[in-house]
């Protein structure tokens, strides 16, 4: 029998902390990536110079299998499709549907601004070539993160993308067949059986597979993974671009007295079944609500799978419910612990969540649970944790595109500011920049 859950509380009311206080004082989980870094980097180097064979003896000692090749063959991609479950097959059409429908609408367009005449400046959005796009195994199975990193990515335009997922000693060292139906459905035609650092590794220097194939390194590498996959992204930013060092999932629900306890329990469960790291905060004006979301809890935790994941989560130093004043110290609260996943579910919720202004992603209402955008809404699940929804956004077609100023001038539009050109390169101390604009000038004259 689970025993009763009490969220720890942090209690604010009457209080005025700064936004450097609230950051401390709030529940925060995450992990410390520089305390693997040293157990990392020997995959990565090993990966570096000896290519495939390298990931895939990492692959038999981390996933206990080794696949005859990193890239899964078409015919596995194609007979994972035909196997697929009817209902899943359904399910993830309306998620691709509605994923691609958002995504389409945040295809940039080129713009040409003319500065003076005979002078412009035009704003291309290229692609990144190839990209490289990491599906997890662990605690469970991700095919909607194949929809959430393809998707957006195709909106781009990007014309080689290879997704990367953990072999599964279950399935004959192949990864998880309804990953591999997801990739079939999406069109994607190369799919590496490799995980962990080793798959960051290889889809950053490449290499050759078993079978004498290339294995082309990528430009871009999306995705979240566990601590071991964001310490490789560390260790190979640079050589690639990396999306985000995703840290353990979080949702944080900003709730009143006419919040229902029993769709605020269930929510915060919903996050804390993916691990037991995984952060459910409650921020709230009413104790009452605090005090029914707890009953709510223990009570769903009965017929919870995973309660002892669950409960670990809950009861970690990540997790609990924070007492404030009023909404509006509540969206202090929530605005200074930028949520990966924010709920509004108050009274004029739309309002509300029009004033946050920190969050990987905004929930409105009691009918727009976390676990909708996990799947079907059409928005992005792959979104900034540990507080990074401060500066950073989640995964969208912007995240694929490069932004390429393209500089036009004709002799007489640079001619008319070439003394302003000389004037700023004089007072930098650097004289060749002017130079080398007084050249083209001096040579007519």
């Amino acid at each position: 029998m689970t025993s009763r859950i009490e969220l720890a509380r942090v209690d604010l009311r009457g209080r005025t902390p700064t936004t450097a206080q609230l950051r401390t004082a709030l529940p925060r989980g995450g992990v410390d990536v520089d305390s693997v870094l040293h157990q990392v980097r020997p995959v990565v180097e090993a990966v570096r110079d000896r290519g495939a064979t390298a990931a895939l003896e990492f692959g038999a000692k981390f996933d206990g299998v080794t696949p005859e090749t990193v890239r899964v063959p078409a015919a596995e991609l194609a007979a994972a499709l035909d196997g697929l479950d009817p209902a899943v097959r359904a399910a993830l059409e309306v998620a691709i549907a509605r994923t691609r429908a958002v995504h389409a609408d945040q295809r940039r367009t080129d713009t040409t601004t003319e500065v003076v005449p005979g002078g412009t400046v035009t704003e291309r959005w290229v692609p990144v070539e190839r990209v490289g796009l990491y599906v997890p195994g662990g605690n469970a199975v991700y095919p909607s993160s194949v929809v959430m990193n393809v998707v957006p990515a195709q909106a781009a335009g990007v014309e080689s993308l290879v997704v990367a997922s953990p072999p599964q000693e279950q399935f004959g060292g192949l990864p998880h067949p309804t990953v591999l139906a997801a990739a079939r459905l999406l069109g994607v035609e190369e799919v590496w059986a490799v995980g962990g650092a080793q798959a960051v590794a290889l889809l950053s220097y490449g290499g050759s597979d078993t079978d004498g194939a290339d294995l082309a390194p990528v430009d871009l590498i999306t995705g979240p993974g566990n601590i071991y996959v964001t310490a490789a992204k560390r260790l190979c930013r640079g050589l690639v671009g990396i999306d985000a060092e995703a840290g353990p999932t979080e949702i944080a629900i900003l709730a009143d007295a006419t919040a229902d306890p029993v769709h605020v329990a269930a929510d915060l469960i919903s996050q804390a079944e993916h691990d037991v790291l995984a952060a459910s905060v409650l921020v709230t004006d009413s104790p009452a609500l605090a005090d029914a979301v707890d009953a709510a809890l223990t009570t769903q935790l009965t017929v919870v799978k995973h309660a002892e994941r669950v409960t670990a989560a809950l009861r970690g130093a990540q997790s609990g419910t924070v007492l404030v004043d009023d909404i509006d110290q509540g969206l202090r609260v929530v605005n200074a612990y930028a949520a990966e996943h924010l709920e509004i579910q108050t009274a004029q919720a739309t309002a509300v969540a029009a004033r946050v202004r920190s969050a990987g992603a905004i929930f409105v209402g009691p009918y727009a649970p976390v676990s909708l955008g996990d799947y079907c809404a059409g928005s992005n699940h792959v979104l900034p944790t540990a507080g990074c929804a401060r500066h950073s956004s989640g995964l969208s077609v912007q995240t694929f595109l490069r932004g390429i100023h393209v500089v036009d001038y004709t002799e007489a539009a640079l001619k008319d500011v070439a003394g302003h050109v000389v004037a700023l390169a004089d007072a930098e101390d650097l004289p060749a920049h002017g130079q080398a604009v007084r050249a083209r000038f001096e040579a007519l004259s």
